[in-house]
């Protein structure tokens, strides 16, 4: 009897730990969830960043997919994110049409596939300082125009979908 008590005791004691090893391996265990935006995920294919980056005249006007790290989500409406790529500050913005699709904020930090098309803008001087403006006033931020001399040409993503795991 005295080894009857003994043995249920000790499983008892080794409860808790027991407990804590399964609920923890049931919590990484469980598959992330990725959540659906716009016209969700229609390509089989994903395109490294540092490849469109490298010759993005060559993808102007495609449809490409990206997978990577959101760094950035617009905290006004949503209307834009910026996804990194597998170099050190490399990141492309991807743009919507404000309300067809709205980023979470929450989606900062999380890893997502994005689709679009691929776009160019040549911008002027003034419209360089216009954006940057408006981007310091979305962030609360001050901004310098005599920071900028000169245009500049910007490539994006003009989004259609996405998939982020929340």
């Amino acid at each position: 009897m005295a080894e009857t008590f003994q043995q249920e005791f000790l499983m008892f004691k080794q409860f808790p730990t027991i407990a804590i090893t399964l609920v923890t391996f049931l919590a990484l265990s469980t598959p992330v969830l990725a959540k659906s935006y716009g016209a969700g995920l229609s390509l089989n294919q994903t395109t490294p960043l540092t490849e469109i980056l490298s010759n993005p005249d060559n993808y102007v006007g495609q449809q490409v997919q990206l997978k990577g790290l959101i760094v950035d989500v617009c905290e006004m409406r949503g209307c834009w994110l910026y996804i990194a790529g597998d170099q050190p500050f490399e990141k492309i913005r991807v743009k919507v049409v404000d309300g067809e699709i709205v980023f979470p904020l929450e989606a900062r930090g999380k890893q997502g596939t994005v689709e679009g098309v691929v776009e160019k803008f040549v911008l002027t001087r003034e419209e360089v300082i216009k954006n940057r403006q408006h981007h310091a006033e979305e962030r609360g931020e001050s901004f310098d125009p005599a920071t900028v001399t000169s245009g500049e040409t910007v490539y994006q993503l003009r989004g259609t979908g996405a998939e982020i795991n929340l």
